[in-house]
């Protein structure tokens, strides 16, 4: 089940089995999807109910699937991820306890994963036959690189906070995820957007600076009578 509590400038996005681990069907995707796509709020914040963030997908639907099934439902979650990855949203994952398997891959599309000290991340489909099929072996070598991406896959081992921290899985650490999200809807939403749009880009270094170059022209433009307020 997938929760959303509307807030002032944070669309709180909640997976909501914690009997399951939060492991999602096709359905909570499809709800997933549109909680991300429909939002007006300049950020999202992403949790799980309960001691886990996401377990993935949910194994009792996989185990009935045939083959075109299967396809279908790889397909679906990296739809809905790359809906996450692809949100004009900031979107904050808050993780705390354990985010596996396709529950990693949503996370990984986020733009900031924040985890408690009891945050662990792992994708341990190598363990019974599978892998992560929601873009997972897409985004992880990016983030953590090939080999570590490699040696996490291949093993099926099982991060602690720390070490996820150390590796790239996530950004920071912190006891309470929702502050991070709470200090970054206090920015310019105009801002923010021409941030993400900026990192994002995967064009050339000439073509990256020229739109860097304009964009940051259009802010100041938008903000200079502000600047000029506080620094002048």
């Amino acid at each position: 089940m997938i929760e959303v509590d509307d807030g002032e400038g944070i669309r709180t996005i909640r997976f909501d089995r914690p009997t399951r681990r939060n492991a999602l069907t096709p359905d909570d995707l499809e709800a997933l999807e549109s909680a991300v796509a429909e939002t007006p709020h300049s950020v999202i914040f992403l949790e799980g109910a309960g001691p886990a963030f996401c377990a993935g997908a949910d194994l009792d639907v996989v185990a009935g699937l045939d083959r075109d099934g299967a396809e279908a439902f790889a397909r679906l979650g990296q739809r809905v991820a790359n809906a996450i990855a692809d949100s004009d949203a900031v979107v904050v994952a808050g993780i705390d306890g354990a985010a596996r398997g396709g529950g990693l891959e949503l996370a990984l599309a986020c733009d900031i994963r924040v985890g408690t000290p009891e945050a662990t991340l792992g994708e341990p489909g190598v363990t019974f036959g599978l892998f992560g099929a929601w873009g997972g072996t897409v985004r992880l070598p990016r983030i953590v690189g090939e080999g570590v991406a490699l040696e996490l896959a291949c093993t099926g081992r099982v991060l602690e906070a720390e070490e996820a921290l150390q590796a790239g899985l996530l950004s920071r650490l912190e006891d309470d995820p929702r502050t991070v999200a709470e200090t970054i809807v206090e920015y310019p939403a105009d801002t923010l957007a021409v941030l993400q749009s900026r990192i994002r880009d995967r064009a050339d270094r000439a073509s990256q600076e020229e739109r860097e170059a304009i964009a940051f022209g259009t802010l100041v433009e938008s903000h200079g009578e502000a600047i000029a307020r506080r620094f002048g």
